[in-house]
């Protein structure tokens, strides 16, 4: 007698080009970008995807707005490098795998602080966060011995046995170590979110008292959700500690939770692939935008107020809603709409840029003169011409910006019920 058949699940050939593309993104990038401080920045990147997806874990999917994430990368990054000692002394540990300790310790610390910290949720997990973020930021000074004090803990990652002749010595070599991890780790944050729990945890986010009224205890799947975003976290701070070869009590500070919040956000909490954006953002960031200016913070912080006022949905729902649009033949449509938004957006940014280098010239680097170089044009900050001139680009830019806003809207709404008719008339087909 034949044995039943079952029909086969189809193979999802979208999904496996995707995570194709991403392999080769992280195998040839660095052939495309040669010198070191791109090398490096790759390298960077790859870390931060890492944290920022852990991060995500608890806020895209389970609605956990953490402030202390940091803890869990930091303590991952200081165990990593006390293992990198010991591998010096003679520990039989290969440095490929030092990175794994990290995350298996950063996991033990969260099975600790983990429990209490899940106690609630909402606000009060958020308050619990940051007290435990505080707590440890100030244990780090004061035990000197495992924290290294003001001067951190340094360590070599050219030691211990050469696999395959490979010294991480060289940052390429270091930069592929790195991309292997970012590929492995994405790989396996992405199917938890098709796992039970991983859908548990998206129930709890949404409706925990339904999870409650089924007989799940939402407080578990919050613990176990805290520990594995915990295990990548560490998994960062311990690659983190290999590329920089030394960690300092910063890597455990509230500003490294924030900004882990921050770019998280930016990027788009909403879909898996936003905290890779925000990874990429925060890492040009703080190398590159921090090298142009003094004031890239309040820049920053301008641009986070924008995102929250126009795109509350961060950048990956902007490239998913034009893709809907796309997909509907309507994007054409609205590259008028985009070049005018983008001029007028670059007129209002180049006004208040203005006005901010030269208010940050006055306040910081008035020894050197009343003048400033600001994109080819001489700028006089105790002149009153240099300040009318830059408000008047200022409120120029936003007027034309608010106008051509005003036409997107209208346009963009009248495709949005052109999608929506559409979508029903293939239903009825």
């Amino acid at each position: 007698m034949n044995s039943p058949t079952y029909p086969s699940k189809p193979i999802n050939v979208g999904r496996i080009a995707v995570w194709s593309l991403y392999a080769l993104l992280l195998l040839t990038v660095p052939l495309v970008f040669t010198s070191s401080l791109s090398q490096t920045m790759l390298s960077q990147m790859g870390i931060a995807i890492i944290v920022c997806l852990s991060y995500n874990i608890l806020l895209g999917q389970g609605g956990m707005l953490s402030f202390g994430h940091a803890v869990y990368s930091g303590m991952g990054s200081f165990l990593a490098i006390h293992t990198l000692n010991q591998v010096a002394g003679g520990f039989p540990l290969p440095v490929s795998l030092i990175p794994i300790v990290g995350g298996l310790s950063s996991m033990v610390v969260a099975i600790l602080l983990g429990w209490v910290t899940t106690k609630k949720a909402a606000t009060p997990f958020a308050m619990i966060t940051l007290g435990i973020g505080e707590l440890v930021w100030a244990m780090s000074l004061m035990f000197p011995g495992f924290f290294g004090g003001e001067g951190g803990v340094s360590g070599n990652r050219v030691t211990g046995a050469k696999v395959f002749g490979i010294t991480y010595g060289p940052q390429i070599e270091l930069y592929y170590l790195i991309a292997i991890y970012t590929f492995i780790c994405t790989g396996l944050m992405f199917a938890f979110t098709r796992t039970p729990l991983g859908r548990m945890l998206n129930a709890v986010r949404d409706n925990p008292e339904r999870v409650e009224f089924v007989g799940y205890d939402t407080q578990k799947v919050r613990y176990i959700a805290f520990i594995i975003a915990a295990f990548f976290a560490g998994i960062s701070g311990g690659l983190a500690a290999l590329n920089f070869e030394i960690v300092t009590s910063e890597v455990v500070g509230g500003a490294r939770s924030g900004a882990y919040l921050l770019f998280t956000f930016l990027g788009g909490a909403t879909f898996f692939f936003g905290p890779i954006i925000g990874a990429v953002l925060m890492v040009l960031a703080f190398v590159l935008l921090s090298e142009f200016t003094k004031a890239w913070l309040l820049y920053l912080g301008l641009v986070f107020l924008f995102m929250v006022m126009y795109a509350p949905g961060g950048v990956a729902s902007l490239i998913m809603m034009n893709v809907r649009v796309a997909m509907f033949g309507h994007l054409r449509k609205l590259w008028v709409n985009y070049l005018m938004l983008t001029l007028t957006g670059l007129i209002v940014l180049l006004g208040a840029a203005a006005m901010i280098e030269m208010l940050y010239h006055l306040q910081l680097d008035d020894a050197l003169g009343a003048k400033l170089q600001f994109f080819g044009v001489t700028l006089d900050v105790r002149g009153l011409a240099s300040w009318l001139g830059a408000g008047l680009v200022l409120l120029t830019g936003l007027g034309l910006f608010e106008l051509c806003r005003r036409q997107f809207s209208r346009q963009w709404g009248q495709i949005q019920e052109s999608i929506e008719i559409e979508i029903k008339r293939r239903e009825a087909l």
